[in-house]
């Protein structure tokens, strides 16, 4: 059997995970997740995590296995996905490595450089500053301090634009010259990569319809726990669509209609992004879409075959 592995990306609400579990079902596959909200524990519902129903179908793993408490980078989910890729080859099943954090996928193609882990008091020195002077002033200082970042990174990528400051300030060396000896730990696996290039007005609908799902599954119960966790503001799962709009609402500074709106409106944002990244980083990917589910799937095995 060839080491084969299925990539399959796509924006948010794309339908990549019904997908997936059908591609299982004909590939005799198991399911890993590369979605960064999806891996932490407290957020099932806010998260859009496959249910209860769809797990017991098909096996899934790394889906809520970390605690919102803890930071995760794409390279500690590097090394739990490469865990369970290799599990599932050793048990003759297809990986289906399936999400929508492009980071993640680059990992597997490319590769992740070997950067020193960089401590927390380094970390929240970084985080302090960015918070306290803006994006401008930030991006400002951190091209004097390394060049390089120059036109490689946006001023408004607040991830990137930190980590390349740290990298800097606790290494010496540039973010971008680490990247310079990074290979993928895959290179002798055959890979399949998928993006559902969902079109417009069709992605905004299913957003809409999946806020609506997820108001009346209670993702307002899961913030209020949430809350109790009192986590550090640095802390990633902060950064979840919904978390500050449903806050917003508890709070009684605005209603529950515009709660939704204003969910909407981010996960549309967030949408973008996704398709932006697949433009510039997933150019040699299968982008595959059909309204009719059963032609989609049968445009998916035959890219997979």
């Amino acid at each position: 059997m060839s080491k084969k592995i299925i990539l399959l990306a796509g924006p948010t609400a794309s339908g990549k995970s019904k997908l997936a579990i059908s591609l299982a079902k004909k590939l005799n596959g198991e399911i890993i997740n590369a979605d960064s909200m999806q891996i932490f524990k407290e957020f099932k519902t806010l998260s859009s995590r496959p249910s209860s129903r769809d797990t017991k179908k098909i096996k899934h793993h790394l889906y809520g296995v970390i605690s919102v408490k803890k930071y995760f980078s794409a390279g500690d989910w590097l090394k739990k996905a490469k865990k369970k890729i290799n599990f599932c080859l050793r048990r003759k099943k297809v990986p289906i490595v399936v999400g929508g954090t492009g980071l993640y996928f680059n990992t597997i193609t490319k590769g992740i450089s070997k950067i020193p882990d960089i401590d927390l008091k380094t970390r929240n020195k970084v985080r302090n500053l960015y918070r306290k002077i803006g994006f401008k002033k930030f991006y400002n200082l951190l091209v004097k301090l390394d060049p390089k970042i120059k036109g490689k990174i946006l001023p408004t990528d607040s991830q990137r634009l930190q980590r390349a400051y740290e990298v800097k300030l606790k290494t010496k060396k540039s973010i971008f010259d680490w990247f310079l000896n990074t290979k993928s730990d895959f290179l002798d696996f055959e890979i399949k990569k998928i993006f559902v290039d969902i079109p417009r007005e069709e992605l905004l609908r299913k957003i809409s319809n999946r806020t609506d799902l997820m108001i009346k599954k209670k993702c307002i119960n899961e913030v209020k726990k949430f809350n109790k966790l009192k986590i550090k503001k640095s802390l990633s799962a902060n950064k979840l669509i919904g978390v500050q709009e449903i806050n917003d609402f508890l709070s009684k500074s605005i209603s529950l209609e515009q709660c939704k709106n204003l969910i909407n409106i981010k996960t549309r944002q967030y949408a973008k992004r996704q398709n932006t990244w697949a433009r510039g980083h997933m150019k040699n990917w299968n982008m595959i879409y059909s309204k009719n589910f059963s032609n989609l799937l049968k445009k998916t095995l035959k890219v997979v075959s």
